[in-house]
């Protein structure tokens, strides 16, 4: 394949993918359903690959559609950066930065970093989505997610580990001044329990003995929640016992509406990453922005 042919049709399949359907994509780029179609079509062909499944309905990537986008958004990146070099000559962050994070960590320690990033840079426009859902930071087109969690399982996309949050087993002292203060792990299962539902397992919560091996105990849930800020209110009005990290509790145990028990257990520590697609290089605004946050959280 000659060079001139091989960057051909990659910004139309990148835009069909962020975009989601053809029509979109086609609007976008200024060009007709049909020139958005012949040209995919035309790329499947040089290449000899099915990139997309298609519906009447809805656009899917293959496997090999997958890693294609992968290295495809990182060439358009390494050429808008090429572009910026020669044209700008200096790497002012500069453009729209497509930013997902948790709500409750969003409000309680990422706000004041992002006002002040935003306020730094004014060539930077933000979109910014707050949500515990697990978003697909390709096909959802972000910049940067933050995700906090015990663990990371997406070794296809780049992390950073920013920050490192503790978890408590809480409770309002309403609920135990009614029900009784447990004594002992195993004794959640006599109790109300509120789940975090987007876990895995949420009823199911490990605890480790300083001297012992840990345990699971496989509490009764009175309630599950997707999101750690309404779970969080169903505690402090007395509910049921919880268990959450600090950035959602801070406010009831600043307050002392909220007890933490067990603290005589280690609980899970959340690691909090800034994930991003990039495999080699990072553009500007968000680099400078990792950095902010990596800086203004360690202190």
């Amino acid at each position: 394949m000659t060079v001139n042919k091989l960057f051909e049709g990659i910004e139309i399949f990148v835009e069909v993918v962020k975009r989601g359907s053809f029509a979109s994509a086609a609007q976008q780029l200024g060009h007709s359903n049909s020139h958005i179609s012949k040209e995919m079509n035309k790329l499947e062909s040089r290449l000899g690959v099915r990139l997309l499944n298609r519906t009447t309905r809805s656009l899917a990537l293959t496997p090999e559609g997958e890693a294609y986008y992968q290295q495809c958004i990182q060439l358009i990146s390494d050429a808008q950066d090429a572009f910026n070099l020669v044209t700008q000559g200096d790497d002012t962050p500069k453009g729209n930065l497509k930013l997902s994070c948790p709500i409750g960590l969003y409000r309680s320690h990422i706000q004041p970093i992002v006002v002040s990033f935003i306020k730094q840079y004014p060539n930077v426009t933000l979109d910014l989505d707050l949500s515990d859902k697990h978003v697909d930071i390709v096909a959802d087109g972000f910049d940067l997610v933050i995700r906090a969690t015990p663990a990371l399982n997406e070794s296809s996309l780049i992390c950073k580990k920013i920050y490192a949050c503790p978890t408590y087993v809480v409770a309002s002292k309403s609920y135990l001044a009614q029900f009784g203060r447990p004594h002992h792990p195993r004794e959640l299962i006599n109790h109300h329990c509120i789940g975090y539902s987007n876990l895995k397992n949420p009823e199911k919560w490990e605890f480790k003995p300083r001297d012992a091996e840990p345990f699971v105990v496989d509490v009764k849930l009175k309630a599950k929640c997707n999101n750690g800020e309404a779970e969080t209110a169903l505690v402090e009005a007395g509910v049921g016992i919880t268990r959450l990290p600090e950035f959602y509790l801070s406010s009831g145990l600043e307050s002392g509406n909220l007890e933490i028990l067990f603290s005589e257990y280690e609980q899970p520590t959340v690691n909090v990453y800034a994930v991003y697609p990039s495999r080699k290089h990072l553009s500007s605004k968000v680099r400078r922005l990792i950095d902010l946050l990596s800086d203004e959280l360690k202190k």
